[in-house]
């Protein structure tokens, strides 16, 4: 995830694109941007797979705090103070933008403080009573979207129309053509990391290793037709931008899947040649997103102007 995030921050596909026009250096460019509105791309799924994979990170915290005498106060102050740290930090990156202020809520930091915060809630209930929640997470927005009509912003899935947009209008958060996610995305997104946390708990519990793989790979596939099923009939397109529960089920099961192919190929067939460099990328997620954030976007990014040019 991070790796992608790091070649995809740079802009390097688009460059490449750009320096030698083919349909294969097309479609990588292509899969390397936002959808601009309805449907899915790769980049669509690097903000849904951190999210959840944030929460995977979580459980196995937890576990090892457990196991070194943490009562669920110091956990939970602990997360506190994480969460806070992404805020600000979340705030900070984009404060400044375009020459001016920019006040933004709805970037992956931001948005993790609040989903953190929603998954450790449920981090010692029962399995049943997660997915539950992850549930509810889903059908709040879907509720909101369809049932609030506000003159101008009663179109639950036309942008900068929704009840979504017209949150961010009251808040004041800077909305553009490039920039159109909605602050309340982290609602459904919370099914997200407590997914990936539920997977965590999955993984470092007494079940059999072929148990492991086939719940994460069925979770991934029930998930994954049911977003699509949302999407094909109409019910529920799939937006990234305001985080709709097709987006979120298709996004979900994608992840989960990668994470049982992963879990199958390196901790049980133990293929673990020549993986240092994705570990220590992976164990400085929050590192490596500020550093491609203020320093690539500024720097990084021309030099990769220059070598493709």
């Amino acid at each position: 995830i991070m790796v992608a995030l790091m070649i995809g921050e740079t802009g390097f596909f688009q460059k490449l694109f750009r320096a030698f026009p083919n349909p294969f250096t097309e479609v990588l460019s292509t899969q390397f941007e936002h959808s601009e509105w309805h449907g899915l791309t790769f980049w669509d799924v690097i903000l849904p797979a951190f999210m959840t994979i944030a929460g995977t990170a979580m459980a196995f915290s937890y576990k090892k705090q457990r196991e070194s005498g943490y009562t669920w106060k110091q956990s939970f102050l602990k997360v506190l103070k994480r969460s806070f740290w992404l805020l600000f930090l979340g705030i900070l990156i984009y404060s400044v933008r375009d020459g001016h202020l920019n006040w933004q809520l709805s970037n992956v930091l931001t948005q993790l403080a609040f989903t953190t915060l929603i998954a450790f809630s449920v981090i010692n209930r029962p399995a049943w009573f997660q997915f539950m929640v992850t549930v509810i997470c889903l059908l709040i927005p879907e509720i909101l979207y369809r049932s609030i009509h506000i003159p101008g912003f009663d179109q639950p899935f036309v942008e900068f129309h929704n009840f979504g947009s017209y949150i961010n209008k009251s808040l004041g958060i800077h909305v553009d053509i490039l920039h159109k996610t909605n602050f309340i995305n982290f609602i459904s997104s919370g099914a997200h990391t407590t997914w990936g946390l539920m997977a965590g708990q999955l993984l470092f519990s007494d079940k059999s290793s072929n148990r492991k793989f086939l719940y994460l790979v069925l979770s991934g596939m029930l998930f994954i037709s049911a977003g699509l099923a949302l999407d094909v009939t109409g019910t529920t397109p799939m937006l990234k931008w305001i985080s709709t529960s097709s987006f979120v089920l298709v996004t979900g099961g994608i992840t989960l899947i990668v994470l049982s192919i992963c879990y199958e190929w390196i901790d049980v067939r133990n293929h673990k040649n020549r993986l240092k460099f994705f570990t220590i990328v992976g164990m400085n997620s929050i590192f490596i997103y500020l550093f491609f954030i203020f320093i690539g976007d500024k720097w990084l990014n021309g030099y990769m102007e220059i070598l493709c040019s």
